[in-house]
């Protein structure tokens, strides 16, 4: 394929702290209405704050058949962003059995089986409900989606840690290109785990205040829930059926640091990589970036080695902007729910700042755009990009519809 607009996004929808909905969410970032952390809803010796998403879906309110005990809370936050990028999108779930849909997600928290509530009434000699066993038969987060909207395709759930729903938008990309699906349903959802809240908490990276992104006085992350939702589809196809695009995107890249299990390549050596491959990919140069929506998790390291990886590209005046002030570091969701607010952005032609950055550490070499800035973007192409424990690194080069 030469056109690099042939990869239509048709629709998308997230919701998070920050909003139930993608423009709910961007007002209130752009309005600066930061939501407040939360106490984690389980026992804990440090209660690091969270960010929950405070509206579970109503499945039975859907029209959607299915059982909701079925269904754990990251289906139920998937299932919630998906609909809204259906309907964004004008297609009727009742249309999908007849297409050719692709589902594939990103998730870590619904990679593997770990019921807390199972395991820690086990642990005490309990007979606990055996309803933990159906859950974990039902985990597996694209086939949940396939089996809800009854339609046929591909399927895979992608779990390489934060960079997930990144990864995971870029392979739909490829199975357009290769012709396996007419759409494809695509993105990233994580609940709130106790599991990764103790490990996070374990490696010293959380912090016992708001998250404060690429600040001065940053000193660790606060985790969050959500999903973020894409549909994509051929160009093709979505104007035989009357579509009409929100954007494209352009351009996927990925690449590895190879240095260590937790803590990112000083210079951001995979990111680097990732986002490169995009940018060839896409046809674009770095004067076209009209704004990059960073990882940003407000740790010492990686707001380093990500602002060192982007000056080395040549990214020195781009606006840079991170929403995990706002929405919490959301794990495999992060990067479903960073394109959509990125794609927002890019549609308004216009940006928040960085929640919770109010004065930038002067030793990143490319200073955020901050919490109490706004302005107009000179552009509607913009870059997305995740980091991941391992090393793993993604990149999405987004185009916004005029």
């Amino acid at each position: 394929m030469n056109d690099p607009r042939e990869i239509a996004i048709s629709g998308m929808g997230c919701c998070c702290a920050a909003g139930p909905d993608s423009k709910k969410a961007f007002d209130r970032l752009w309005q600066g209405d930061i939501p407040t952390p939360s106490p984690p809803p389980f026992a804990c010796e440090q209660p690091q704050p969270v960010f929950i998403f405070p509206q579970p879906l109503n499945f039975a309110a859907t029209g959607l058949s299915g059982d909701l005990k079925k269904w754990n809370r990251t289906i139920l936050l998937t299932l919630r962003a998906t609909l809204e990028a259906l309907a964004m999108a004008g297609i009727e779930p009742a249309s999908l059995p007849a297409k050719r849909v692709g589902i594939v997600l990103g998730t870590t928290v619904r990679c593997h089986f770990h019921d807390d509530e199972y395991f820690l009434a086990w642990k005490k000699g309990q007979s606990p409900d055996q309803e933990a066993m159906r859950r974990f038969l039902n985990e597996n987060l694209a086939t949940a989606i396939q089996e809800i909207f009854q339609c046929q395709g591909p399927t895979t759930v992608v779990t390489n840690a934060c960079a997930s729903g990144t990864d995971a938008i870029g392979l739909g990309q490829s199975w357009l290109r290769h012709d396996l699906c007419d759409l494809v349903i695509c993105g990233g959802a994580d609940e709130l785990s106790r599991l990764a809240f103790h490990g996070f908490s374990s490696l010293l990276l959380t912090s016992d205040a708001a998250c404060m992104p690429f600040a001065k006085e940053r000193s660790g992350l606060n985790l969050g829930e959500g999903a973020g939702i894409l549909i994509l589809e051929k160009k093709s196809l979505s104007c035989a059926r009357g579509g009409k695009p929100v954007g494209w995107l352009l351009g996927y890249g990925a690449g590895s640091d190879g240095y260590h299990p937790t803590a990112p390549h000083p210079e951001g050596r995979g990111l680097q990589q990732a986002i490169c491959t995009a940018m060839a990919e896409a046809g674009v140069d770095v004067q076209t970036i009209a704004l990059i929506n960073g990882h940003g998790t407000g740790t010492q390291a990686n707001d380093l080695a990500e602002t060192t990886a982007l000056a080395k590209l040549g990214f020195t005046s781009t606006p840079l902007i991170s929403t995990k002030g706002a929405t919490g570091h959301t794990l495999g969701a992060a990067g479903g729910i960073e394109a959509v607010l990125c794609l927002r952005a890019l549609q308004e032609g216009r940006t928040f700042g960085t929640m919770g950055c109010l004065e930038p550490d002067q030793n990143l070499p490319v200073k955020p755009v901050t919490q109490n800035d706004r302005f107009d973007l000179n552009g509607r192409i913009g870059l997305s990009h995740s980091l991941a424990f391992g090393g793993g690194n993604a990149a999405l080069v987004l185009e916004a519809a005029p």
